[in-house]
């Protein structure tokens, strides 16, 4: 599964990779977590642009928003027949910047964060689904209570991963970003794969992102090369 990740990079080399053309003012996300906000790339009319969603797909029957944080990922085997992503699947696909993602090794009784990222460090995306759900007690006219979410693909995770958790989203090369958007059922389906290994890297990083609160660049740094805490 994918429960946390991280989007850094400025927004002008985000614009240079997804061909977006709005110019947001991004804050930099070092531990980003299900239920907040996200940016998210989408095609419409020809022309991708970047908005913020909420993360935890939404289906339109939801009776209320409360079964988001259970649909942070959608799993490539049954995303086209699991009712609450296959009419998404097919029509609301969209880019879910990142430029690492974490997860978690059980040791015994603990469990150690790992970070994920590409080795040569550049940023890059997600495959992911979006939905748009209207509060039930709203009318047809009331944008304010529209709420747009999404949720990440994820598959059987690459050997390099699998030592660290036996499942990992699906990170899709740039050539492919079109084919996602706008590529029709069939083609999509077969991007869903993992990153080949040779280009990624993991490494452990401090606990301390086990924790919403915890925001900060600090988190990035392979946690044995910090200096040690003083108490």
């Amino acid at each position: 599964m994918c429960g946390r990740y991280s989007i850094t990079t400025s927004t002008e080399a985000l614009r240079r990779l997804f061909s977006f053309d709005d110019i947001p003012n991004l804050q930099p996300r070092y531990n980003l977590a299900p239920t907040q906000m996200a940016p998210v790339i989408r095609e419409r009319d020809g022309a991708r642009r970047l908005d913020m969603l909420r993360w935890g797909l939404l289906p339109k029957w939801s009776k209320d928003a409360s079964g988001g944080a259970k649909m942070i990922n959608a799993r490539s085997e049954t995303i086209t027949k699991k009712p609450a992503f296959r009419d998404a699947f097919r029509t609301r696909r969209c880019l879910v910047p990142a430029d690492g993602f974490y997860e978690w090794q059980v040791r015994g009784k603990t469990k150690q964060p790992f970070r994920i990222a590409r080795r040569d460090g550049e940023a890059f995306a997600f495959a992911g689904l979006w939905e748009s759900w209207v509060t039930p007690d709203s009318g047809p006219n009331d944008n304010l209570a529209t709420v747009e979410t999404y949720t990440i693909a994820t598959v059987v995770a690459s050997p390099v991963i699998a030592h660290i958790h036996l499942r990992m989203p699906v990170i899709l090369a740039p050539e492919a970003y079109h084919a996602w958007l706008q590529g029709d059922p069939t083609q999509a389906l077969s991007l869903l794969l993992p990153l080949p290994d040779a280009e990624l890297q993991s490494f452990e990083v401090s606990p301390r992102v086990g924790n919403v609160r915890n925001d900060d660049a600090s988190l990035l740094v392979p946690y044995q090369e910090r200096e040690p805490t003083l108490f």
